[in-house]
């Protein structure tokens, strides 16, 4: 298998949760990590703590031309580019009857959309992996949380897609799928204070077949063995301890 150190890895939706945990972690194992994000203060005091092996830019995926700011940077950080981890997300949340289509769409642009363009125009600058972030969403039903599945669902179907069709220029696209791990999703989206957002991940724990919740460290670790797996594409890696599994009690 490939060595992460010196590679060049660019990771969406790197100023907290997932991506910032990913991005840590592959800076301590000598990547070259360019992150961005909306917020520049989060991406920035990430880059800080990580040091010279990261680098932050504000940078709105959604946007084309913030796109290609973002990639030139990660570029000219990395001297190329082996692997983007598609990781911008928003979450939308409420009652069939009661969504708004212009948020639905805002979600599927920033979910979706943005990493499908993003892959499109990375493809030039590398023969590496593509990653994108799905969510134990597809596997259990969560009521009210029809919009962020249907993304969810959305990226597991193009993984498959994008695979067949990247292969050809040696580009391996894979998707991971993590359970329940502590982030700003739903906190960011005003669904929840800090204190409910804990006291849910509290509940949702003993529904892992584990018992407990996951780490972004945990979810860096299998996306990077799909970097450095070159004979696997296509593939969706559930890593979820065991959530998914629907474990009953009798």
């Amino acid at each position: 298998m490939k060595k992460i150190e010196n590679m060049s890895i660019l990771i969406t939706g790197g100023g907290s949760g997932i991506g910032a945990g990913a991005a840590r972690y592959f800076s301590k194992l000598g990547a070259k990590v360019t992150i961005c994000g909306r917020r520049e203060a989060n991406v920035m005091q990430v880059s800080k703590e990580i040091g010279t092996n990261c680098l932050g830019i504000k940078g709105d995926v959604t946007i084309a031309k913030q796109r290609k700011i973002v990639l030139d940077a990660a570029v000219r950080h990395g001297k190329g580019l082996d692997a983007l981890i598609n990781g911008a997300a928003d979450m939308l949340r409420g009652p069939i009857s009661d969504l708004n289509e212009d948020e639905l769409m805002k979600v599927f642009h920033t979910n979706v959309v943005s990493g499908m363009m993003l892959t499109g125009e990375s493809i030039f600058h590398s023969q590496g992996a593509i990653i994108f972030l799905g969510s134990v969403h597809t596997r259990r039903s969560f009521p009210g949380a029809s919009p962020y599945a249907a993304t969810k669902g959305a990226l597991e179907a193009l993984t498959s897609v994008l695979a067949a069709e990247l292969g050809q220029y040696k580009i391996r696209v894979n998707c991971v799928i993590p359970g329940a791990v502590p982030t700003e999703l739903n906190i960011r989206a005003g669904l929840f204070s800090k204190d409910e957002h804990d006291e849910r991940m509290d509940a949702i724990a003993p529904l892992h077949v584990l018992e407990r919740v996951g780490t972004s460290e945990e979810i860096a670790e299998a996306i990077d063995y799909l970097i450095r797996a070159e004979w696997t594409t296509g593939a969706s890696m559930v890593v979820d301890g065991g959530l998914s599994l629907g474990m009953s009690p009798f």
